[in-house]
């Protein structure tokens, strides 16, 4: 049987030992040291001139004065003297001064929280809701703000190629009714929809000339040219009755500009 226990080497006490006490009293003095493992800093490179009892350190690298060789080890200030004990593979310890965690890998203390300064390739990110596969940004608020940082503000749609949608789409309870974007082309076009199946193209724009297009026609524009032809021809006067023929042919050269 061996003299100390597997995981922490606490001193075991053997047979017919004299002064068990000893042995008894070093084990727990490590015990006393390593269970709910908290320090004051895990940065610290020299001792603090006037420690008091019971205060521990996670010994940094390139240590010097009495901590000087014993870099990434717990050091307890116990009875007037340094204890030292080697951290091993997993130990979690709670740091005082950055109110954070630390695990030991092996090698040295690295933060057990993540830097929330920078988050990085994060597979998924929900407010207020729950993102999935389909949606891994998901946001569920009254309203979202994409502020500027300094100047200008520029949001960004991109698509793999052409024949890819980079859109915009409106819904009301989750069925399509309006959208505007690049869809299947480059294009830029406007379509509405009143049952989130069948689509309508209200207007695109050509992307090698900027010419625009209504597929679904402008049905609004024929009524407003008739009624400025009518209140124009309404506004010509008559003149004397022996005008009236040359009134006439004006009315009507008002009528082919006007329709034209």
């Amino acid at each position: 049987m061996s003299d100390t226990s597997l995981i922490l080497g606490l001193p075991y006490i053997q047979p017919a030992q004299a002064q068990k006490h000893v042995t008894h009293n070093e084990a727990l003095r490590v015990l006393d040291a390593v269970v709910q493992l908290n320090v004051l800093s895990a940065t610290a490179t020299t001792p603090p001139a006037t420690p008091d009892e019971g205060d521990r350190y996670l010994v940094a690298a390139a240590a010097s004065g009495d901590w000087a060789g014993h870099d990434t080890e717990l050091a307890v200030w116990d009875n007037g003297a340094w204890l030292y004990i080697a951290a091993q593979t997993g130990w979690v310890a709670f740091v005082r001064d950055t109110a954070g965690q630390v695990y030991f890998d092996g090698l040295g203390w690295e933060a057990a929280t993540p830097d929330l300064t920078e988050l990085q390739n994060m597979t998924r990110l929900g407010v207020g809701t729950v993102a999935d596969a389909t949606n891994p940004l998901a946001v569920s608020g009254t309203a979202t703000l994409l502020n500027h940082a300094g100047s200008g503000h520029q949001l960004k749609v991109n698509k793999s190629a052409p024949a890819d949608t980079a859109s915009l789409l409106f819904q009301t309870d989750y069925t399509g009714h309006a959208e505007m974007g690049t869809a299947g082309n480059n294009d830029f076009a406007i379509k509405v929809s009143d049952d989130g199946s069948n689509w309508n193209t209200g207007a695109a724009f050509d992307a090698a000339s900027g010419r625009r297009f209504f597929p679904v026609g402008c049905p609004s524009a024929q009524p407003h040219r008739h009624w400025r032809a009518v209140l124009l021809l309404h506004q010509q006067p008559l003149g004397d009755p022996s005008n009236q023929l040359r009134g006439a042919g004006r009315k009507q050269q008002h009528k082919r500009r006007l329709w034209q």
